[in-house]
């Protein structure tokens, strides 16, 4: 199986309305996010890609216009976008374009990350 992967970044804030008041997290804050985005192939493609990374560049762009410096919970209408959240929700919009998706990482600090793998 030959995988491949890119990083990507975006700003944004959120609120988990879920926790209980006193928890940090409860409060509107925000992060510096990472994704990254796997793909896999078990054969390569005529120029030996499993996808040519500037393919990826749709997703750049969406990150860039739908979540860049904005509020997350209102972007993605709910009151518990987490890590976890946004990978899965990632991961779909990665895998309805190109196949070969195989997981999304989202990480807010640089020791956290949550990945969604089917």
């Amino acid at each position: 199986m030959f995988k491949i992967s890119k990083e990507f970044h975006f700003s944004a804030s959120h609120q988990l309305c879920r926790m209980p008041s006193g928890h940090q997290c409860a409060r509107l804050h925000g992060h510096n996010y990472i994704v990254v985005v796997e793909l896999a192939a078990a054969e390569l493609d005529a120029c030996g890609f499993v996808r040519d990374y500037q393919e990826l560049a749709p997703f750049k762009q969406m990150l860039d216009d739908r979540f860049d410096h904005r509020h997350l919970n209102e972007v993605l209408g709910h009151d518990a976008v987490t890590a976890e959240f946004l990978a899965r929700h990632f991961y779909d919009w990665c895998k309805a374009r190109w196949t070969e998706t195989a997981a999304v990482r989202v990480s807010e600090t640089p020791k956290t990350w949550a990945e969604f793998r089917p």
